[in-house]
């Protein structure tokens, strides 16, 4: 009787443990989370795609350009140094936000770089092209990007950072901010741009001025910026995400132009309609801007990655979030409230 007993104990145990993991208990024992909390990592600018079933995240740090790999939106991969700026020339100094792209088979990358800085005067925009469609292949410097207004004159060249591109009806348009003509400060106003493009590395025609900070909202600070400019499509409706005001202080936020006609010029800037600001910090997150979008890995979902300040003290002290959004009745994107670090968002839809 007494070892029935004990048998009958062990298989109460058994069965209450089956139990405990059709619950979803084991998540803690296994270290499993069905959750994450912001910032997911230390860093600025973001830059994130997705590419059959991986996330692709492009940064930059001492002068090089580094590339990872993962399933998962949550996790980077291992980052891999791609590019190594030179020991001269016009890109030798200040890298900053580079962005791949997977383009006709091959990944091309955007980056600001300058010969010297501070003041961040030099600043122009670079491309490098991957030798094959595998993403750490080496990489092949297809030069600088002419981002002025004589196209013939390479050394009337402006400055021009934040470089992005948009596909639309089979043509191909860089997007970026940079100023009206060369200064010799760096606080000057800088406003976006937009150019049709031959190929992923030459500019086809003249710069047009898309955007300034002229709104009520995207002034009132010690310098007026438009920058940051990042694609969102919904559908055959096309958008630009832009940060504007100061990205050192609280202020910094996201503006949205949104092509009025998929169908007409978009070069035109009238074809553009400005609403903001869509996104921007609060009490508990502060200074929100430059953002790229990825869907979930079962598609279900649309995210936004972006950076905020790490304090409310003036600098460059950022780190990196993420967050699901929504979209309005008209089409437009619907980006919510800055969630608090340390909340618990449940993980994007999909991933183990």
């Amino acid at each position: 009787m007494k070892i029935f007993f004990n048998h009958l104990i062990v298989l109460v145990l058994v069965f209450s443990v089956l139990n405990c993991l059709s619950q979803g208990i084991p998540d803690k024992i296994s270290g499993q989370s069905k959750t994450f909390t912001n910032p997911v990592w230390n860093g600025a600018d973001p830059w994130m795609v997705k590419h059959n079933n991986d996330y692709i995240y492009c940064s930059s740090a001492g002068n090089a350009i580094w590339v990872s790999k993962s399933d998962k939106m949550t996790q980077k991969g291992e980052p891999k140094k791609i590019w190594q700026a030179p020991a001269s020339g016009w890109n030798m100094s200040c890298v900053w936000a580079p962005e791949i792209h997977f383009i006709q088979g091959r990944w091309i990358v955007y980056y600001a770089a300058g010969e010297s800085g501070p003041p961040f005067v030099h600043q122009r925009t670079g491309v490098l092209r991957s030798a094959t469609e595998d993403v750490f292949s080496a990489y092949e410097d297809m030069g600088v990007l002419y981002t002025g207004d004589l196209q013939n004159d390479p050394t009337s060249n402006v400055w021009a950072i934040d470089m992005t591109v948009l596909e639309h009806k089979g043509k191909l348009y860089a997007i970026w901010s940079g100023w009206i003509k060369q200064e010799p400060t760096d606080a000057t106003p800088q406003h976006l741009y937009i150019s049709e493009m031959e190929n992923p590395w030459t500019m086809k025609g003249k710069r047009i001025k898309l955007s300034s900070p002229v709104e009520s909202w995207e002034t009132g600070g010690p310098l007026n910026l438009n920058e940051g400019p990042e694609i969102l499509m919904n559908g055959d409706k096309a958008f630009v995400v832009y940060s504007c005001r100061e990205s050192w202080l609280v202020e910094y936020r996201l503006g949205l132009l949104e092509l009025i006609n998929p169908e007409g010029d978009l070069l035109d800037p009238a074809n553009w309609k400005k609403t903001g600001p869509v996104f921007q910090g609060n009490e508990q997150v502060f200074g929100v801007g430059h953002c790229s979008f990825v869907k979930s890995p079962d598609n279900s979902e649309d995210w936004i990655i972006y950076h905020s300040k790490k304090s409310t003290k003036p600098g460059w002290e950022r780190d990196v979030r993420m967050q699901p959004f929504k979209w309005n009745v008209d089409g437009t994107p619907d980006f919510g409230i800055a969630i608090p670090a340390g909340k618990s968002l449940t993980l994007p839809s999909g991933e183990k």
